[in-house]
């Protein structure tokens, strides 16, 4: 049973009061190097401040916003295109507890028709920190969230065949396929199918989604399915007697306070809601005010997959809440070992695609530096992202209404990881040995490096320490290099060692999730001079917290030749610089 399988994943200290890690109550508010264990205090609440309060450096969070504000004025993704990035925006980031920023850029409605004609004056409608969006797949949490609520009632199995719920589903080959599985995305259902214009009523379409086949043997293939969500919201319906909306209304939204949460909202807060796009099939003009989504569309505006309408603050909730383990201002949804079972990674033979029960895990994408292994979230296509990691007790929350006018304008990624990346870049790492460390944060397509000076030698092998902290892409790089004569260079073999560290020696160091600093070693035969440096390069896409380098020593024999605590002017730096924190 369900809650059987829940007690053997719970990790070690999540459950209960023991959840509650002794640095949630210590000083290491503000440090990514001192990743928290379990959820957070069960009473936290959010509450409004500002980055000092948390030990946050405000630098980074402020370039972030600012950047995104810019993107409401410009595309950086299509230049050619006279359209900004997304037509408006709210963002919000908290940490332990603590709403750090909220902004709000853009308009909420900015365009009349399908070709992107420019409203004037006051026909615009600007964005409000508590407007309302439309919040796409982001639905699908909630769903997922009711769905493991009736598994803790014993009402629903994880890993039983949906068909044990709806004998329905369990038609052309799909008897053996699992709630659990539709969950995770490894159904083998096919990602999509336009019900909305394929079959004329809400019957007939969820007809069409319990009689298809499978595209894929399922468990063989991870595919994102929108046939999943909507599948488990008519199980979530025929188990409970009720509609969807009302069971997320009980169960999730009215326990949490979250009042601008729901499905199909009144007209009364049609002010506040964002317009998404302008559809011509089905002839619809501007939506605004009822789903973007067709299908949900077609099936009432209520359906697994998306419906749900929200603000910044209400996500914020939710999303402490789960970093609580399921509780917020003493009104609990889940137990704790069903929060940890939703955000362990049930996918690892498909990587690249971490998923849970409902959320997705580490997908730097839009979780940036934030991305780690218990980083936890959704995106929504309207242009919505909730991104909350238990390892430092963050969110960060970006809502936009990207389709308006438009779908076919391009991508927020851009915008989603910079802030994600700003709130990580925030968090301090403390220098391992000193009072200041070397650090690089650059971005996309750029290199730094950090060079010695000419070192003498006797001509017999040189030793290389230091430690580091890399927060980095797989394929963005730090590495040892050495020359002979200054001018030209190869990489050096290094060994890295502690939490995440790769094993054995290495032609570079990459890598992000494990937030400790590794000690690195490597071995240089010199003939009677060497150079070294340390670059770090980065290709053209997605980014992390950057590298910090500390305690570098570099000795022949009982000689030594450099150590940087004592001589750090010895070092040449291109793009690192000295810091503190």
């Amino acid at each position: 049973m369900f809650r059987r399988a829940v007690l053997a994943l719970t990790m070690v200290g999540v459950t209960g009061a023991s959840a509650v890690s002794a640095e949630a109550h210590g000083g290491n508010s503000g440090r990514f190097d001192r990743p928290k264990v379990g959820f957070a205090a069960p009473w936290t609440q959010l509450r409004e401040g500002n980055p000092e309060q948390v030990n946050l450096d405000r630098a980074p969070i402020d370039a972030a916003i600012r950047q995104i504000d810019e993107w409401t004025r410009t595309n950086p993704t299509q230049p050619a295109v006279p359209k900004p990035l997304m037509a408006g925006v709210v963002t919000l980031l908290a940490h332990e507890g603590v709403v750090v920023s909220r902004s709000a850029s853009g308009y909420a409605v900015r365009y009349s028709d399908a070709a992107g004609t420019e409203l004037v004056g006051e026909q615009r409608v600007p964005m409000r920190k508590d407007t309302i969006f439309d919040m796409a797949s982001i639905s699908k949490l909630f769903t997922s969230i009711a769905v493991m609520q009736l598994a803790e009632q014993g009402e629903v199995d994880v890993d039983a065949p949906v068909s044990r719920y709806l004998p329905e589903f369990g038609v052309n080959g799909k008897a053996g396929i699992t709630v659990k599985q539709l969950l995770i995305h490894t159904s083998g259902l096919v990602s999509f199918i336009p019900l909305w214009s394929l079959y004329p009523d809400k019957a007939t379409r969820i007809k069409a989604v319990m009689d298809i086949a499978p595209k894929y043997v399922p468990g063989s293939t991870y595919e994102y399915s929108d046939l999943n969500l909507i599948t488990l919201g008519v199980l979530i319906e025929r188990l409970t007697g009720s509609t969807l909306d009302n069971v997320v209304s009980e169960g999730i939204t009215e326990p949490l306070g979250m009042t601008d949460t729901g499905y199909n909202p009144p007209a009364s807060k049609l002010d506040r809601i964002a317009a998404t796009e302008y559809q011509s099939a089905p002839p619809r003009g501007i939506v605004r005010g009822q789903v973007h989504d067709e299908n949900a569309w077609s099936l009432g505006g209520v359906a697994g997959h998306a419906g749900i309408f929200s603000t910044a603050s209400d996500m914020a909730v939710l999303a402490q809440t789960l970093i609580n383990g399921g509780i917020y201002a003493d009104k609990r949804i889940l137990r704790p070992d069903t929060v940890r079972a939703m955000l362990t990674d049930y996918t690892t033979e498909f990587p690249g695609y971490a998923h849970g029960l409902g959320f997705e895990l580490d997908r730097r994408f839009y979780m940036g530096g934030l991305s780690g292994p218990t980083t936890a979230g959704h995106t929504g296509f309207t242009g919505t992202t909730l991104v909350l990691d238990l390892q430092s007790r963050s969110i960060a929350i970006l809502l936009s209404n990207r389709v308006h006018v438009s779908r076919g304008w391009g991508s927020i990624n851009p915008a989603r990881e910079t802030l994600a990346t700003g709130l990580a870049k925030a968090l301090a790492v403390r220098p391992r040995h000193g009072g200041d460390a070397w650090y690089t944060g650059i971005g996309n397509s750029a290199a730094a490096t950090l060079s010695t000076r000419e070192l003498r030698t006797r001509g017999s092998a040189i030793r290389v320490s230091f430690d580091t902290f890399v927060d980095t892409e797989i394929s963005d790089h730090l590495v040892l290099e050495s020359s002979g004569d200054g001018a030209s260079w190869q990489a050096v073999e290094v060994t890295a060692r502690g939490q995440g560290a790769p094993s054995g020696p290495r032609s570079f160091l990459s890598g992000a999730g494990h937030r400790t600093w590794w000690n690195v070693l490597a071995k240089v035969t010199t003939v009677d001079k060497i150079w070294l440096r340390w670059r770090f390069s980065m290709d053209r896409t997605l980014t992390g917290r950057g590298v910090l380098l500390d305690n570098i020593k570099i000795t022949e024999g009982s000689r030594t030749l450099l150590d940087g605590e004592k001589q750090p002017t010895a070092l040449v730096s291109q793009a690192w610089e000295r810091r503190i924190r």
